[in-house]
């Protein structure tokens, strides 16, 4: 009988008991007070909200021994100190709505109470109209004796000591007090550089040298820079941002950013919200974004945000630690923050500096053979020491240490018909642009807006570059003095073919085609690839009367582009190209697209704006685009393989089409290699132009645009200086 009703009862539900209070505080000090940092975010904003325009901090292993502020805030009266740390007494509110317009940090009345239920506290504190302080000490919410009178200033100072020594396994969790410090110091940062009318110091017991100490200051710039340093301070960038008329969002917006300039190893994030620190890992994403797209690959921004929001927009009551808040229209606002902050990134890249360096003393000197004695002023140069992080290892003009010298030749059947580098290069500088110049207005007015829009940071970086090798089909990889950048092939040779169009005008020299293009055939296959793209349709028009229409304008223009730009056609049919660029020959497979975008693209009735969009359509077609076939090095491969089904089919498949039909068992796997050698020979001319015609062209001709700098034609990837920075901390 007796097991049979153990069994029974305990099939039966638990009965449900109310928790002593004792156990209730100790569950909610353990949700407020979750770590030292907690606790002293509720002491400061305390005093911050008693007025206090000086805040002293001390801190005793971590604050798991002591935890002591000091201010000189308006003090507690001596009528509220036998209540000060009971559970929910506050002075900051009165009801409910007091919640919707709430004006101080803290409000819940919680923050002294919890303290209390899991460490020590004594109270110190005087007011301005009284003769000394009084002192008292708590325990579980309520005083251990009666206040004591003392000796004091205006104020207030809590210590807080041995806090959870009545939890165990908490205060055993905190094995590293260096690092509950840490916190302890980025919390103070942080209020800090936003609170530049109240002066902060932390320091540890017993150390005379404060670790964080700030004068109250007029200038947030000044703030940051006496907390995070200078290289911070000189790299902020003002932003600011409100709602637009089309968001719901109702917000002021202000504060600091980094500059592309500084990189760090996490981002940095100091946000407040109605002037409380808070954290929103959602907008901290969307400037991480904006970032990403500027900084090199794992370096991290800096940014100071203050938002001011309605306060019956905000719901600050959603957090124990009230480290987050809830707030309407978050969305909207994100987006709008995340536009300014990009907006004021590319207008700030127009200035981004590029540091300089000259060639190391004395590196001329390696190859003199001689006796001769060396000057003097080389001595004294030799003897400088270079700091190892700023020593240039290549330079522009020597081409050891390039990628190609580490990679084994693939094919060396198509080195036979390479030209000498040396002998290359003397060609190309030798031939330069021809001194004289037309006189035309439109062409001086074309050639004066380049000089104009040039930019000196990216010209200094084309013209003394080494040349490394390609990242991929568009990016090469170039090194500049002690920096590694990624440079976009296709738009530079883009902008060097106009710049060169335009200089050489009514100077060119012809390339004959052996066969000469038919126009009207020309346009026709370029529609028949627009078509096969969806960028064509019937109701543009019939393909016929397209190209016939596009041929006739051509031919009207016949004498003047063969007068200006050496291009020859003779009864329809294209006979001649100008020869933009020595040694350079373009790809043939794009002269149909290129003949479509002379009717379509060209402004063949104003002289200036027909010689601009003429030129730019001869650069788009000269330019070094990747070559039509894939790159068979690569994934391309599979465009190369043809698959037999093996259902007695005879019909020969791509492999990509195998792969989009599952039910398709296949025998063989061929690869055409005839076109294979093909694609291998038109992708290493192209990388061997690239090296030996135009990197050395670029750095004689090319005045790289302004515009350049922002678009992502040229990105920073590494830099010897931060290298070194990291690898000494390893």
């Amino acid at each position: 009988m007796d097991g049979s009703t153990d069994a029974n009862s305990s099939l039966l539900p638990r009965p449900i008991r109310r928790l002593e209070e004792a156990v209730v505080n100790r569950i909610a000090a353990g949700e407020v007070i979750q770590r030292p940092v907690s606790a002293l975010k509720e002491l400061i904003e305390n005093s911050l909200d008693a007025d206090a325009t000086s805040i002293n901090v001390t801190i005793k292993d971590g604050g798991l021994k002591l935890i002591q502020i000091s201010d000189n805030g308006h003090g507690i009266r001596y009528e509220d100190l036998p209540i000060l740390c009971e559970r929910h007494t506050t002075s900051k509110i009165r009801n409910f709505e007091d919640l919707q317009k709430i004006g101080t940090l803290g409000f819940r009345g919680e923050a002294l109470a919890s303290i209390t239920f899991v460490a020590h506290l004594t109270v110190t504190t005087m007011t301005a109209d009284s003769t000394h302080g009084y002192r008292v000490t708590y325990k579980d919410g309520v005083p251990e004796d009666e206040p004591r009178p003392c000796a004091a200033v205006k104020g207030s100072q809590m210590m807080v000591e041995n806090l959870f020594y009545n939890v165990a396994a908490r205060r055993k969790a905190f094995k590293n007090t260096n690092e509950e410090y840490g916190r302890i110091l980025d919390l103070i940062s942080r209020f800090a550089i936003h609170k530049i009318g109240v002066s902060f110091s932390c320091k540890k017991h017993g150390e005379n040298r404060a670790d964080i100490h700030t004068m109250a200051s007029s200038s947030r710039t000044d703030a940051i820079r006496s907390v995070y340093g200078p290289g911070i301070a000189r790299e902020l960038i003002e932003v600011a941002a409100t709602a637009d008329k089309l968001s719901c969002a109702e917000f002021q917006m202000e504060g600091y950013i980094s500059s592309a300039n500084y990189s760090a190893k996490k981002t940095t994030l100091v946000l407040f919200i109605n002037d409380r620190l808070v954290e929103c890992s959602v907008l901290k994403k969307a400037i991480e974004v904006v970032y990403a797209a500027i900084l090199p690959k794992a370096s991290k921004p800096f940014a100071y945000m203050s938002i001011c929001l309605p306060p019956e927009h905000v719901d600050v009551n959603v957090h124990p630690t009230k480290k987050e808040v809830s707030f309407l229209n978050q969305e909207n606002l994100v987006d709008s923050i995340q536009k300014a902050v990009e907006e004021k990134l590319l207008s700030s890249n127009t200035t981004r500096t590029f540091y300089t360096q000259m060639v190391l003393p004395g590196a001329s000197l390696v190859a003199k053979t001689g006796d001769d004695e060396i000057p003097s002023q080389n001595k004294g140069a030799q003897n400088q020491k270079t700091p190892v992080y700023k020593v240039v290892r290549t330079d522009s003009s020597n081409p050891a240490g390039r990628l190609h010298a580490f990679l084994q030749k693939k094919n060396p059947r198509a080195l036979e018909n390479e030209i000498d580098l040396a002998v290359t290069r003397r060609i190309v500088r030798q031939r330069r642009n021809p001194k004289e110049s037309t006189d035309l207005s439109s062409v001086q007015e074309l050639l004066a807006a380049i000089d104009q829009e040039t930019h000196a940071g990216l010209l200094d970086i084309v013209k003394h570059c080494s040349y490394i090798g390609m990242a991929d089909d568009v990016l090469a990889l170039v090194q500049h003095r002690t920096r590694l950048y990624l440079l976009n092939i296709v738009k530079l040779s883009k902008e060097l073919m106009y710049q060169q169009v335009i200089r050489r005008f009514a100077h060119f020299n012809a390339m004959r085609l052996t066969n000469p293009a038919p126009i009207y055939d020309l346009i026709v296959m370029a529609l028949d690839e627009e078509e096969r793209l969806g960028r064509w349709h019937e109701s543009d028009g019939s393909k016929d009367g397209i190209a016939k229409l596009n041929t006739s304008i051509l031919m009207k223009k016949a004498e003047m582009l063969r007068e200006y730009f050496s291009f020859d056609m003779d009864e329809g049919n294209i006979c001649t190209i100008p020869l933009i660029l020595d040694q350079y020959t373009p790809d043939m497979d794009r002269l149909p697209q290129f003949v479509l975008s002379l009717g379509n693209c060209v402004d063949w009735d104003t002289e200036k704006e027909c010689f601009e969009t003429f030129a730019a359509a001869l650069a788009d077609f000269y330019a070094l685009h990747p070559p039509l076939l894939p790159n068979p090095s690569e994934e391309g491969m599979k465009f190369y393989e043809t698959v037999r089904p093996s259902k007695g089919s005879t019909d020969m498949i791509t492999a990509a089409e195998i792969q989009m039909n599952d039910h398709c068992q296949t025998e063989t796997v061929e690869i055409d290699q005839e076109l294979v050698a093909e694609a291998e020979t038109v992708w290493a001319q192209r990388e061997w132009t690239i090296e030996h015609v135009l990197f050395p062209s670029m750095k004689l001709f090319l005045k790289p645009a302004k515009y350049m700098a922002t678009d992502g034609t040229a990105i920073q990837v590494a830099c010897l200086e931060n290298l070194y920075k990291i690898f000494e901390r390893c």
